[in-house]
């Protein structure tokens, strides 16, 4: 390699959508150049990272992620080329104008980054190699979008291009929501076309998480949500190895993977998202560029998809680093990986903790278990969300009762007291599971001789609450103050029915079947220290650390 050297542009400012994934990804891309003996220089401009250590790299600038600055850097170091796939959306956006400037853009072509990128390109590329995804069309104006929505029917999706963590992606269920939907979407990507799609309801949401060279997936990574479609990869709780997949919907990710690397000519890392319902298997978007499940995947699968993507777009062989390719089966063989969103809600007062398409988480944790119940419940215990030891609320759109009864029965079957509001009280009591009425928190006390929801909840009388709202609820006030009370005062919260169901299921297990589930009291790590015995510190109990 020449003195140049290859740059790697970092991932810019902490925000949602864009974190601490990405520099793993930046700084292990770093890592694998110098280990293969290539200079490697980073480019970014944020002091929290570890990329901009100043001894992870052979030079560091730490400058804003712009066009021009990049190529100042380019040009004043004769760089023998740039990757912009590890660091998440900002650099990927660069790709096209640094590669019509004459940069040498490592890895997958710019030409195709834009593909994947560009809705309606890569709608009409999906289509042209036989690749199942919903009806979908380029918006040209409020009318057609409108005759679209009501031709395949409500909800419909709509997408912006080139935007990170879902910005302005709306689901519309009216006319009037997909008006205000497409003002916001025209707002946030002016330069790119939206497209609007059918939303499927109830689909599965699946994902793979790939290295390719060359068109070839060389590394790859099936995960499923457990959360329905609809709710943003980023705030979903990824299950790896896929636990619920048939072996005909992850045949059919896998071929429609093959298709698409093919036909983008991906070298470099690659994330795609399908949604199944039935036996239909549909991809819904590709990112060309590590994905925040990277670090995950890597860490699940023992072995690093970066180092792989790395390696594979300078060239370097990684036949000796025992990727898991497509037909793998058996990774890993004897424990769940789980993975949980975390959220900073109770900082963002007045914010709704109830999630969308939009992307509104700001952490993760990430945790192993025998089954998907354990490291399901050891994950979610880990994001701070408390055991419940004693009153349970429901609140749960009409439409979602009958799936709510079942979670609702195990939970009384478990010696939880159930409280819930009147309609969930109602059809709870008609399908003969015990519960005690609560007042709607807009209710007076002259309209009810009930005790009121949030009451309950500012008491500390309730030590979880499921509230489940949908396009259908009446009482958004109503929803948003439990939900938002709950948040407030610190009590565990639950929005969404397959979170429910799959909460109970893992509290059932862990409650009937004693010692089936290992290591589900987590500590934070003053309260290991605390525990701790000075002959195992290694550090002396006045020493800082």
């Amino acid at each position: 390699p020449a003195d140049g050297g290859i740059m790697v542009l970092g991932s810019g400012a902490y925000r949602i959508g864009s974190s601490i994934e990405f520099d793993w990804c930046g700084v292990s891309a770093i890592r694998a150049l110098r280990g293969m003996g290539y200079s490697a220089t980073m480019v970014n401009y944020n002091p929290e990272t570890v990329s901009t250590d100043y001894d992870e790299c052979d030079r560091l600038y730490f400058e804003e992620l712009s066009r021009e600055r990049v190529l100042d850097i380019y040009e004043r170091d004769s760089a023998d080329g740039v990757v912009v796939s590890v660091g998440g959306q900002i650099p990927n956006g660069l790709a096209i104008p640094l590669d019509k400037a004459g940069v040498k853009i490592l890895g997958t072509p710019a030409a195709m980054i834009d593909n994947a990128e560009d809705r309606q390109k890569f709608s009409s590329a999906l289509d042209e190699i036989g690749v199942q995804q919903p009806r979908w069309s380029e918006l040209s104006s409020t009318e057609s979008a409108l005759e679209f929505a009501n031709d395949v029917g409500y909800p419909v999706l709509v997408r912006p291009s080139y935007v990170l963590s879902g910005a302005a992606m709306n689901v519309a269920w009216t006319d009037e929501q997909l008006r205000a939907c497409l003002d916001e979407a025209a707002d946030v990507s002016p330069d790119y076309p939206v497209v609007i799609s059918d939303f499927i309801e109830g689909a599965a949401e699946i994902e793979m998480d790939g290295v390719a060279k060359d068109g070839e997936i060389i590394a790859a990574a099936i995960h499923e949500h457990i959360e329905n479609a609809g709710v943003h990869s980023g705030d979903a709780t990824l299950v790896l190895p896929a636990q619920d997949l048939t072996a005909y919907q992850k045949q059919r990710v896998r071929d429609a993977s093959r298709k698409i690397a093919k036909r983008l000519n991906i070298t470099g890392p690659l994330n795609i998202q399908f949604v199944a319902k039935g036996t239909d298997v549909m991809c819904i978007e590709c990112n060309v560029r590590a994905s925040r499940s990277f670090p995950f995947v890597s860490k699940t699968m023992g072995v690093d998809f970066i180092e792989a993507a790395t390696r594979a777009m300078v060239g370097e062989d990684t036949s000796k680093m025992n990727l898991p390719d497509l037909e793998t089966r058996n990774r890993p063989a004897n424990f769940v990986g789980v993975k949980a969103p975390m959220f900073s809600f109770t900082r963002l007062r007045g914010s709704d903790p109830v999630l969308g398409v939009e992307m509104a988480s700001t952490g993760e944790v990430a945790c192993y278990g025998a089954s998907k119940e354990e490291a399901f419940l050891k994950s979610l215990l880990s994001t701070g969300f408390g055991m419940p030891k004693k009153n349970i609320l429901f609140s749960v759109q009409d439409s979602l009762t009958d799936e709510a009864t079942h979670s609702a029965y195990q939970l009384h079957e478990l010696g939880y007291k159930l409280y819930a509001t009147r309609q969930t009280a109602a059809a709870l009591q008609k399908n003969h599971v015990p519960c005690e009425v609560v007042a709607y928190p807009t209710e007076e006390g002259s309209e009810t001789s009930d005790p009121n929801a949030l009451d309950l909840i500012k008491s500390n009388e309730i030590g979880l609450v499921v509230n489940i709202p949908t396009y259908e609820s009446k009482r958004l006030e109503d929803n948003f103050l439990m939900r938002r009370t709950a948040v407030d005062f610190g009590v565990p919260l639950l929005t969404n029915m397959n979170l429910v169901k799959c909460f109970t299921d893992a509290v059932y297990k862990s409650k009937m079947v004693p010692g089936e589930m290992l290591g589900l009291h987590p500590k934070t790590l003053f309260e290991h220290y605390e525990s701790e015995k000075d002959s195992d510190a290694w550090t002396n109990p006045t020493e800082y650390h």
